[in-house]
């Protein structure tokens, strides 16, 4: 069979005169996604302690109707606060301003904890509180109560400022408590007595960085007591290990959280630490730098223990309009952690549609 006699191989869309020129431009115009794997850790978002703290404030608006005051960002995440802002959440940096006429409307501290001035001050000015304090931090207040009891002097590994780190200092008389924020403060600290010391951690803290300031501090005061158990929080360590295994060979790597959440930001080292290109911190999608990031084909992606499910699916949906995405989960770890409400809050039933607003 000579060529001239051979039938062309059927085209699966045919060009020809009479081709509408609409489906022509629609099949040259027709643009290519580059291709994008996104390695979603797991664990991310919310811990049990967070989810707590955050139901708290919900179960209180549904039994005691609005406002409810929250005593500072319940969580750090402004995203959470402004949601619960819209149901009627008024948030508060000190209880002096609650208005007289609601004195009866309940009262929430954050998760983080506070000092024990606090309780008492809304206890002087009749105030009704619930207190939404991780259980793992009010784990690390009693350690810290323990030391002192037994006549050592508290050093607290943490970082200056952080309400946490407030509180914990707060639940002993001032000076009973030495805060170390690095190695270099070890060198510097000169205790009375050596021998009567015992250390408490902040427990979002880097747990690398954490481990060199103990090592520390045991190798300078050999006679140091440890703190009965674990401070850093099962979240905190879950949720780096998980960036620790999907970050090399990451040409990105995005952390969902907020400037002043210390778990998040400590993502954001350790993702840099374990070989991503570039390890960033975002709010929302929209604080995503796409003239910054260049060509990338593998995004390593986690969430702060305070930040919504929400966001993290918002995030996957711009790059879709972007790349064409396939998405690995990275399992790490499975939790199964549950922290329950007060009991004046059980009788209140919490449902899916009530935490829509940060679950999706």
């Amino acid at each position: 069979m000579s060529e001239s006699d051979r039938k062309p191989e059927k085209e699966p869309f045919p060009l020809t005169c009479d081709t509408p020129r609409r489906h022509v431009g629609r099949m040259l115009d027709r643009p290519t996604k580059p291709p994008l794997t996104i390695r979603l850790c797991q664990p991310r978002g919310f811990c049990a302690g967070v989810d707590r703290a955050i139901q708290i404030v919900v179960l209180a608006l549904k039994k005691y109707g609005a406002p409810v005051y929250v005593r500072h960002e319940i969580v750090h995440n402004r995203y959470v606060v402004e949601g619960l802002q819209n149901l009627g959440a008024v948030f508060i940096e000190e209880l002096s301003e609650i208005p007289p006429e609601h004195h009866a409307s309940p009262v929430v501290f954050s998760a983080h904890g506070v000092p024990k001035s606090v309780p008492a001050d809304a206890q002087a000015r009749n105030l009704f509180y619930l207190d939404a304090t991780c259980p793992l931090v009010s784990k690390v207040h009693k350690q810290a109560m323990r030391h002192q009891r037994l006549g050592r002097h508290v050093v607290l590994i943490g970082h200056a400022g952080h309400p946490e780190v407030i509180g914990t200092m707060g639940q002993l008389p001032e000076g009973a408590v030495t805060l170390v924020e690095s190695e270099e403060d070890v060198r510097r600290f000169e205790p009375a007595d050596p021998a009567a010391l015992g250390f408490v951690t902040q427990t979002t803290l880097s747990v690398e960085d954490c481990a060199g300031i103990i090592r520390a501090l045991q190798e300078k005061f050999p006679l140091i007591h440890a703190a009965a158990a674990e401070s850093i929080c099962y979240a905190t360590t879950n949720r780096q290990e998980a960036v620790k295994e999907t970050a090399s060979g990451a040409d990105l790597f995005l952390v969902v959280g907020a400037p002043n959440s210390s778990n998040s930001m400590r993502l954001v080292e350790v993702a840099e630490r374990a070989g991503a290109r570039m390890s960033l911190l975002v709010q929302r999608a929209s604080d995503i730098p796409w003239d910054r990031i260049g060509e990338i084909g593998t995004l390593g992606l986690s969430a702060g223990a305070s930040a919504p499910e929400i966001i993290v699916d918002e995030i996957i949906n711009s790059f879709r309009e972007r790349f064409d995405v396939t998405v690995d989960l990275a399992i790490t770890a499975t939790e199964t952690e549950n922290f329950p409400v007060m009991r004046a809050l059980r009788d209140v039933e919490l449902t899916r549609a009530d935490m829509a607003f940060v679950n999706g």
